[in-house]
């Protein structure tokens, strides 16, 4: 992958939602994505006992959506993933939008069995698995699959032939059903992982790490591994060090609004009789919400399983630490296309519904997919991509690293800031994992941020213009020019002699993400292009919106929430 970070965002909307999302940044709890999900609610690895009910989904404007969505049957008892040593508090309530996000190994058989237990006039209820033979039992004929009437049950078995990302969703009356919420997940994970992958040489996380040495030892250390396995694939360029499942959808409150109107009309009506049904009209199409994993901005950056949310166990909040390998799962769940901008690189699209893209020409060795710079997800499908941030293509130092010895009278000795970067064949600084800036871009190793610090415009004011090197690449995204320890002392004009140390630089320390003390972080919005779709009920900012942030390798990223 080529990275281009830092990518420009143009429009004064843009700026402005940057500064906000930074802010939100620094007040908000540790609460970090991974991947959750469940192996079995039956105690068997492999079956899910689910149901089909009716809830209520949470907003940021208020607002709580009638919707309906899978869940967990009563006084099932779930096997949670990740590794259940972690406290995660995990909880699977009768009715979640997405539903239960169902992970399973390849060549697995996979039973479903699913209780219809909505409203007696939402009628018949389904699920259907692309991707995959499926035999379903019980339950009544329907046009797509066996569908369960009200208070009636369906089995659905099929192997888990292929890895990766899949969506299930509805096969009844689609455009009301998957509009109300009745839509999740399947990750199948490969049944084996590729030496190359699971071994020390591909190592780029941080998983079993100590510290980094007596100077800048740090609690919290060895740091907790939270994949869901070391390889996407059974591909040797599957390997990765995160990962982060997203399902895009929007919602209509019309029709919501319509639905429940009609439900509640209808009550105590019995299935299938004259006049217990519902008529909701789909069309017009006008979605005010806009959410990822079932939640908008900014309740999408609160834990998972957070309390405040009991039909919304999800969070969408990515985090890693640079050179790291970031997984990302995404699935469109809802009708419209979401071109979704993952500031900081490109991502390269590692497959698509479980079908990895490779060059016809050597395909043991090399991935073909795209780089995007957005995104796109049509509805009902999904794509495995991978991420990653390492600074390169900046043209100036993010470390603040400046040549030993060059440290200016009365600025504290930082012996990280004197660091080596010593470059492999393809330009990093890969030679020591247990380094600070391990997988930094060595071409640009010491080079200062403002070798000419941009002042007063030349009329003496009364604006101060800002340096158009650092508008779109500093403090508007990451709140400092510096990434690591002691980025404050560098970020920071105060006791600075820029003529003995050409790094030091007059921008003002902004974001500091609740870390160490003396820690700095990047901190990069990722949000629809669609602009509608950053707000909730119109409202700006909300929708599609969540934060990626960067840490420092010496800071462990807890992701237990």
């Amino acid at each position: 992958m080529r990275p281009m970070n830092m990518k420009n965002a143009t429009s004064k909307t843009h700026l402005f939602l940057a500064l906000i999302l930074a802010v939100t940044a620094l007040i908000a709890p540790a609460a970090f994505a991974a991947a959750p999900g469940m192996t079995s609610t039956a105690g068997t690895v492999g079956t899910f006992n689910l149901t089909a009910q009716d809830a209520y989904l949470n907003q940021p404007d208020g607002n709580a959506v009638y919707s309906w969505g899978y869940g967990c049957v009563t006084g099932s008892a779930p096997t949670f993933v990740p590794k259940a040593t972690f406290v995660f508090n995990p909880a699977c309530n009768t009715m979640q939008v997405p539903g239960p996000t169902m992970v399973v190994t390849e060549g697995q058989t996979v039973t479903i069995n699913l209780t219809n237990n909505l409203p007696a006039a939402a009628g018949n209820t389904s699920i259907l698995f692309p991707g995959f033979q499926v035999t379903a039992t019980g339950g009544v004929t329907g046009l797509l699959t066996q569908e369960a009437a009200p208070g009636s049950s369906v089995t659905y078995s099929f192997v888990a032939s292929s890895p990766g990302t899949h969506a299930y969703y509805s096969g009844t009356q689609g455009d009301l059903q998957v509009e109300m919420g009745l839509y999740g997940a399947v990750i199948v994970l490969p049944k084996t992982v590729p030496t190359s992958c699971s071994s020390n040489a591909a190592k780029t996380n941080l998983y079993g790490q100590t510290d980094y040495g007596t100077s800048h030892s740090i609690t919290g250390f060895p740091e907790q591994d939270f994949r869901l396995s070391q390889a996407a694939y059974d591909h040797p360029k599957s390997c990765y060090d995160r990962e982060y499942l997203f399902q895009w959808a929007e919602m209509d409150p019309r029709i919501h609004q319509q639905a429940m109107a009609q439900v509640l009309a209808k009550a105590g009506c019995t299935a299938g009789t004259a006049g217990c049904s519902l008529d909701v009209q789909t069309e017009p199409y006008h979605p005010a919400y806009f959410i990822i994993n079932g939640r908008s901005m900014p309740d999408l950056m609160d834990p998972n399983y957070a309390s405040e949310y009991p039909h919304q166990p999800y969070n969408g909040n990515p985090h890693i630490h640079p050179g790291e390998q970031m997984l990302i799962r995404v699935i469109g769940q809802g009708r419209w296309q979401h071109p979704y901008h993952e500031h900081a690189n490109h991502v390269r699209i590692l497959a698509r519904d479980g079908n990895m893209i490779l060059s016809p020409t050597n395909p043991t060795t090399s991935l073909a997919g795209q780089l995007m710079f957005n995104t796109d997800t049509t509805p009902g499908e999904s794509f495995d991509g991978i991420f990653y941030f390492s600074g390169r293509g900046l043209n100036w130092d993010p470390y603040g690293h400046h040549p030993a010895g060059t440290t200016p009278a009365g600025f504290p000795v930082d012996a990280q800031s004197s660091l080596s970067c010593t470059a492999d064949a393809n330009g990093y600084n890969t030679g020591n994992p247990a380094a600070l800036n391990y997988y930094e871009w060595c071409q640009d190793h010491n080079k200062p941020i403002q070798v000419a610090p941009f002042g007063d415009v030349a009329s003496g004011g009364p604006a101060t213009l800002p340096d158009p090197n650092v508008f779109t690449n500093g403090q508007w995204y990451g709140g400092s020019p510096y990434l690591g320890p002691d980025a404050t002392l560098r970020g920071s004009h105060a006791n600075c002699d820029t003529t003995v140390n050409a790094n030091c630089t007059d921008l003002l320390p902004a974001n500091d993400q609740a870390n160490p003390a003396s820690e700095r972080g990047w901190a990069f919005m990722w949000h629809s292009h669609n602009e509608r779709e950053i707000t909730t009920n119109n409202v700006f900012p909300g929708g599609m919106l969540m934060m990626l942030l960067v840490d420092s390798r010496e800071f462990p990223i807890d992701e237990s929430n």
